[in-house]
């Protein structure tokens, strides 16, 4: 899939939809490798949480914002495919930096290995990726 670059005008058009997943017009993207907090209301936590959710409605809110203050510039999205839900799986940057690092960094989001194709994150933030001792 093409590597897209969206300018900072565009950014209206973008909204967070929660700590890994933005939505740009029509498209909602799923960052690689990552999972953030859910809040409850949220069907992977609801009637009974899935496996690996992480169902809290303080964690899933700072996650969110802490990615809204992160989105600050130009995007670049790198597709890399499409999960059983019909998102767009994706590399997302701004300014040179991967979104999905960014939260896992920041102890707003956590490596999910089996969710991260080919180990790119991984690639991309090694330090934060080995050192990740996070709620989960």
């Amino acid at each position: 899939m093409p590597l897209v670059f969206i300018a900072a005008a565009a950014l209206a058009g973008c909204s967070v939809t929660d700590g890994d997943t933005i939505r740009c017009g029509d498209e909602r993207i799923r960052f690689l490798g990552v999972d953030a907090p859910d809040d409850p209301s949220n069907s992977r936590c609801r009637p009974v949480p899935k496996p690996g959710a992480i169902c809290d409605r303080q964690r899933a809110e700072a996650s969110k914002e802490a990615l809204q203050r992160t989105m600050t510039g130009p995007l670049s999205i790198e597709r890399v495919g499409v999960d059983p839900y019909g998102r767009t799986l994706a590399l997302v940057y701004v300014q040179g930096r991967s979104l999905s690092c960014r939260q896992i960094e920041a102890g707003q989001a956590v490596y999910v290995a089996r969710w991260d194709q080919d180990g790119r994150v991984a690639r991309e933030c090694p330090r934060a990726v080995a050192s990740w001792q996070g709620w989960r």
